[in-house]
């Protein structure tokens, strides 16, 4: 995954959201709830770390 920057995180109400899931379904219904509610970067793929369980997605959000 690529690093946080600074700037992702530079003010108050602004956010990098980490998901860890069993499957891409359930990581992307999480997205899409939390999208509901703030303005997101939307996550187009999953990743999956070699011998470890699970899916990981990550995402911008914007509270302001």
């Amino acid at each position: 995954m690529k690093s946080i920057l600074d700037a992702h995180v530079a003010e108050p109400g602004l956010a990098v959201v980490a998901i860890a899931a069993a499957d891409d379904a359930t990581a992307l219904a999480i997205e899409q709830l939390l999208a509901e509610c703030c303005t997101t970067a939307h996550a187009d793929r999953t990743t999956r770390d070699p011998g470890e369980p699970g899916i990981r997605l990550r995402f911008f959000a914007d509270l302001r």
